[in-house]
């Protein structure tokens, strides 16, 4: 009898612990789409964008440089005849309720002065947080892939 009493305890422990878990999870995609929205920011040389999907103290490391969007702005302004298009894949996403991260392949095909083109891969990561139920990419780094 006892040991039906342990049973039925471990049973009912272990179906709590996974509708917690099952709760403290978010919604993968609402991180992905906090991503592309960024891209799109950078894109279109949209800092209002950029800024509203990003966490005030927001940085990128990129080629052994700190970056916040205001100096990403300034450098893309350099060049006004700049298009790019960006593609993703091999996207991995951690999320649970107040943060998440995800790591990606970038690839980006650019075009300057409508005849330079020029293509470039790239390894990144990205974390999140959620602010006022609001997710929004606190860092991302990102490496030249090889």
């Amino acid at each position: 009898m006892k040991t039906k009493i342990i049973l039925v305890l471990v049973l009912i422990l272990g179906i709590l612990a996974n509708c917690q878990q099952k709760q403290s999870m978010d919604d993968p995609e609402k991180l992905k789409q906090v991503l592309f929205t960024y891209f799109d920011g950078l894109k279109n040389k949209d800092l209002k964008k950029m800024n509203e999907i990003t966490t005030n103290d927001f940085m990128l490391y990129e080629d052994g440089k700190v970056w916040n969007n205001d100096s990403i702005m300034n450098f893309l302004n350099k060049f006004p005849k700049l298009t790019v298009e960006y593609k993703f894949d091999n996207l991995k996403i951690n999320v649970d309720k107040t943060s998440g991260d995800i790591t990606y392949f970038n690839h980006a095909d650019f075009v300057l002065n409508d005849t330079n083109k020029m293509n470039l891969n790239w390894i990144e990561s990205a974390t999140f947080r959620k602010i006022d139920g609001t997710w929004k990419m606190n860092f991302l780094h990102s490496s030249v892939r090889k």
